[in-house]
């Protein structure tokens, strides 16, 4: 236990950058194939977790779109969120903003029904039975061409007032957010918040063209903004949301060493930075966990622990209401 465990535990928080296929621990995954009679490269749940070790995104991405194939049913995906909300609660998590990924799921076979309706039924118990609050974000795969997009925005068109916003993940370098200028554009005029993951492998560039020719709502990751003095200073003075995912960069060899986090620069810069899970069952750590490598790996002080759980709920698409209570609920737990 460290000095941090004790008010990263008490601390309320909101998780803004969340794909809920990458909470799919090996023994979910495992028991879900048995039950759709799926075959897995790996024999034992010991092959399972033993995949679990990667040193690249390229690598995580390939293990990532294997387990998903297990994964055929809405009561498949049912069980995937509400296994995530129920952990996550443990680490007093009262709001969460998750990701989804129905192309991955479409293009072997899964209509976006099927997936969609068993996270937003998921979602709803969560909410009644847990007191966990959440929003859905949908996101486009960046290696993807735009066009497959615009197919999926009109195919989810039933759902679409079920989810706050897009997103755009996968593979960064080589797809830049303006490949999907377009797309997000359309996207903005249908009243959807827009997120991209830019500045995790790709260069600041990428986070420019995110923040000015695309205009997102939200940063996911945003790592490379710290070689860009000008990109930090609009950061600093637009408070632009940036999630960053401490223990997801240190699998992926983002960073080579939690030190090398640039969490606590961000925060000394006065950046509007959170700290997220990403890929849970991947990357080794839920949202304390991540908390905690920070914490003790970057020396934060007391009020930089509670600094970034204020950010995450702040940051996120909430009413400024349902923010106020929140941050009241924050200060009610840190009052000495």
């Amino acid at each position: 236990m460290t000095s941090h465990t004790d008010l990263i535990a008490a601390l309320p928080k909101a998780e803004l950058h969340l794909h809920i296929e990458g909470s799919f621990e090996p023994e979910q995954m495992m028991e879900l194939a048995e039950r759709n009679k799926i075959a897995l490269p790996f024999k034992t749940l010991e092959e399972a977790k033993a995949a679990y070790d990667f040193d690249n995104l390229q690598e995580f991405l390939d293990l990532y779109y294997a387990g998903m194939a297990v994964l055929q049913t809405e009561q498949d995906f049912y069980n995937l969120t509400s296994a995530y909300l129920h952990r996550v609660t443990q680490d007093n998590v009262r709001h969460v903003e998750m990701f989804f990924d129905p192309q991955a799921h479409m293009e072997r076979g899964v209509p976006f029904g099927v997936v969609a309706d068993g996270i937003l039924k998921a979602l709803s118990d969560g909410e009644k039975e847990l007191g966990i609050t959440s929003k859905l974000i949908m996101s486009f795969l960046r290696h993807l061409p735009e066009d497959d997009g615009f197919a999926l925005l009109e195919e989810s068109t039933p759902w679409h007032d079920r989810f706050v916003g897009v997103g755009l993940d996968s593979s960064e370098m080589g797809h830049p957010p303006a490949k999907f200028a377009k797309l997000f554009q359309r996207c903005r005029e249908m009243g959807f918040k827009l997120c991209m993951h830019a500045g995790e492998e790709g260069p600041p560039a990428y986070i420019r063209e995110a923040l000015f020719d695309i205009a997102v709502d939200r940063v996911d990751h945003g790592n490379r903004s710290m070689e860009d003095p000008a990109l930090i200073d609009h950061l600093r003075d637009s408070q632009m949301t940036l999630t960053n995912c401490p223990l997801s960069n240190l699998s992926l060899c983002v960073i080579d060493r939690i030190e090398d986090s640039p969490v606590k620069r961000m925060l000394d810069a006065g950046l509007h930075v959170t700290v997220n899970s990403d890929d849970p069952a991947y990357f080794g750590g839920y949202m304390n966990q991540n908390f905690e490598a920070v914490a003790d790996a970057l020396n934060l002080n007391r009020n930089e622990i509670i600094r970034l759980a204020k950010n995450s709920f702040e940051g996120s698409f909430l009413t400024d209401a349902e923010k106020a209570a929140h941050l009241a609920a924050i200060d009610a737990t840190t009052a000495t």
